[in-house]
């Protein structure tokens, strides 16, 4: 018997030792296990330390859509979480799994939260995590919007088009950097003044590798190239740093065409009439004859 009727039957038999176990996964794969335990526990392929000193508050689950909500605190370590990564935004979004399990036998655990990483908050050598639930996602707005752009980000499941396609991306080294948010690059001569621009740029390598800004200009500065993000990296980037760049899109049908020969796949309504339209009236200076608006 093992699981959540092996955890039942050992809880029911008056004498216990249980523990919680904490399975974070951040977005870029990196993937920690705390205990509140005293010692090491393994389970799933996860190792659950118990050096960070990670405990929680009560967890208040609710029926319905509410939210599930959570608190946890732990010590800031070189070894698990430290104020670097914090401040760098690498655990904005995490994926958390929260576990009560019985320590002298990890097999016989249950899952008590699902959910990720809030707002986070450090001082004095430690940090405090908000845990929210799944049902969080219920308060994000979905669905379409008829618009004139497409609503497709590029490369998605509704773009569908493929980022690796060649003359769409380069790997290159940074030359000099500006204020952690304009660098200058070499080897990018082959890709037209701006074909960056509303595009990615993904640090690869040095103290910000992993993370990612969004392009806000590109373009040739003497026989380099200027790339300018519209937020600074939340980690120090250095001459010598290597950086991808992925194309830009800023969503319009021509671009969709030329740019990427997309247009099959375009998710936007290019002829869709303004507002303009709606208080039109009969008028002598202009055709209006049900014909093509194009």
């Amino acid at each position: 018997m093992s699981g959540v009727a092996g955890l039942d039957a050992h809880l029911a038999g008056g004498t216990t030792g249980v523990c919680r176990c904490w399975k974070l996964v951040r977005g870029d794969g990196v993937t920690f296990g705390f205990t509140d335990h005293d010692r090491v526990l393994a389970f799933d392929g996860v190792s659950f330390k118990p050096e960070s000193g990670l405990s929680a508050a009560a967890l208040m689950q609710t029926t319905g859509l509410s939210v599930d909500n959570t608190e946890a605190v732990g010590a800031l370590s070189d070894a698990a979480i430290t104020e670097e990564d914090i401040a760098a935004g690498r655990y904005d979004g995490a994926a958390i799994e929260a576990w009560l399990v019985q320590w002298g036998e990890p097999a016989n655990r249950v899952l008590q939260f699902r959910g990720s990483l809030g707002e986070l908050t450090r001082a004095n050598g430690a940090f405090t995590a908000e845990l929210r639930g799944l049902a969080e996602r219920m308060n994000t707005a979905t669905g379409r919007v008829y618009q004139r752009s497409c609503s497709a980000v590029l490369g998605d499941g509704a773009c569908r088009f493929d980022l690796e396609t060649p003359g769409y991306g380069a790997e290159v080294t940074v030359v000099s950097v500006e204020g952690g948010r304009v660098f200058h690059l070499s080897g990018l001569d082959a890709f037209e003044p701006r074909w960056f621009e509303r595009g990615r740029c993904v640090v690869l390598d040095g103290a910000a590798a992993g993370l990612v800004g969004a392009v806000k200009i590109d373009r040739p500065e003497g026989v380099l190239r200027r790339v300018e993000l519209w937020d600074r990296l939340r980690a120090g980037i250095a001459a010598g740093d290597r950086i991808g760049l992925t194309a830009g899109c800023d969503k319009r049908m021509e671009t969709c065409r030329l740019k990427f020969s997309n247009l099959l796949n375009f998710r936007g309504f290019p002829d869709i009439p303004g507002d303009d339209w709606m208080v039109a009236h009969p008028s002598r200076l202009s055709a209006r004859d049900g014909g093509s608006r194009r």
